[in-house]
């Protein structure tokens, strides 16, 4: 778990490594941590909004040989893929994965409940909004497939949010990714962007607990 907050925080510096090692398999390793981040169900840890802004920052540099489009074309497939493969394994499997003890061991219950009710209550526009949520977004594909959402509803929803996070995060990357106050603070730009992408959850956590209808006051 150590490793993993370094490589958030310092994602720009494993990313350089990664590129010097890997050269252009580059592309394939980033387009597998995005796919995995929400097709694995069991992953919502791994880095997405931070590792989009880190490689479209090195994409600007020419240093790297790196570039942009092939990073949105990719960032945009791996997120589709992913929240169709999770949609599906919803779909399939979503009531008897939930009702067997490994899976609640792989998983974080409290956050899969906090994606239930949040898909309860705002819909099918949850799936748009939630792809700007960490963690949240993993498990949203599998709670809209385990409440029997259509596909063509998902999947329309789903590329109005892929579309935005890439074009959004990518484009922040490339044209601010290099400015060198940016680039010296890093760490706390990534900071930065996991709490704002984290706003939406909050802003939905406090209506919830303080717009709540006191029970006396109920028709």
């Amino acid at each position: 778990m150590s490793f993993l907050i370094d490589f958030v925080l310092h994602i720009d510096q494993h990313l350089v490594t990664i590129v010097n090692s890997f050269g252009i398999w580059t592309y394939l390793i980033l387009f597998a941590i995005i796919f995995i981040e929400t097709g694995a169900v069991i992953l919502p840890f791994l880095p997405g909004d931070s590792l989009l802004f880190a490689a479209c920052a090195l994409a600007a540099n020419p240093t790297y040989g790196l570039h942009i489009w092939s990073f949105v074309i990719l960032f945009l497939v791996a997120a589709l893929a992913g929240d169709s493969l999770n949609f599906l394994i919803g779909h399939s499997l979503g009531e008897r994965l939930t009702q067997t003890s490994w899976f609640g061991k792989l998983i974080n219950q409290k956050q899969l409940a906090k994606s239930e009710k949040f898909f309860k209550k705002h819909g099918g526009i949850t799936v748009t909004i939630a792809r700007f949520m960490p963690i949240i977004r993993t498990f949203v594909p599998f709670v809209a497939a385990s409440s029997r959402m259509e596909y063509r509803q998902f999947i329309r929803y789903n590329v109005i949010g892929c579309v935005l996070w890439v074009v959004l995060c990518c484009g922040g990357g490339y044209f601010f990714g290099n400015i060198p106050f940016v680039k010296e603070h890093f760490s706390m730009v990534v900071i930065g962007i996991i709490l704002v992408s984290l706003i939406p959850a909050v802003f939905s956590a406090l209506k919830a607990r303080f717009g709540k209808t006191p029970a006396g006051d109920e028709d």
